[in-house]
C-alpha cells in the first residue's frame, strides 16, 4: 500500500454497531470517498454506535477533518452515536488540537474502549 492509500474496512454486528476501520491517509489526494460512503451507510442504517478506528491513520488534512464533521452532523441528525477511536498519531491528533475540533467529537483510547461508550 502506498502511504498516501486510503483503505477503508467495515464490519457491522447484530447489536447495532458498526465499526469502520480507517488506514492511511485521509486527504484530498488520498480520495475519501469510501470512508464518506462507509460513514454515510453507517449513519443511515438505522444502528446504534459507529465507532471509527483512526488508530492506522497516518496523516489527516482539512479534507479529512471535514468528512469526519460531515459525519458527526450527518450521526447527530440521525440518533446514532460516532466515536473516534484511537490511539491517534501525532499528526492526526494535532489536525484536531490546531483546527479545535477536539470538543466536537467523542473520542476513545482505543476500540474497545469505544464499544463500551
Amino acid at each position: 500500500m502506498a502511504a498516501d492509500e486510503l483503505r477503508v474496512a467495515v464490519e457491522a454486528t447484530d447489536d447495532g454497531v458498526v465499526l469502520i476501520r480507517v488506514r492511511g491517509s485521509l486527504d484530498g489526494w488520498s480520495g475519501p470517498s469510501g470512508l464518506v460512503e462507509a460513514l454515510e451507510a453507517a449513519a443511515d442504517g438505522g444502528g446504534r454506535l459507529t465507532v471509527t478506528d483512526l488508530s492506522r491513520l497516518e496523516f489527516a488534512d482539512s479534507t479529512g477533518l471535514h468528512v469526519l464533521l460531515d459525519a458527526r452532523h450527518r450521526h447527530a441528525a440521525a440518533g446514532v452515536r460516532l466515536v473516534l477511536a484511537g490511539p491517534l498519531g501525532t499528526e492526526v491528533r494535532r489536525l484536531f488540537e490546531v483546527s479545535g475540533t477536539l470538543g466536537a467529537f467523542t473520542f476513545a483510547d482505543t476500540v474497545d474502549t469505544a464499544l463500551t461508550c
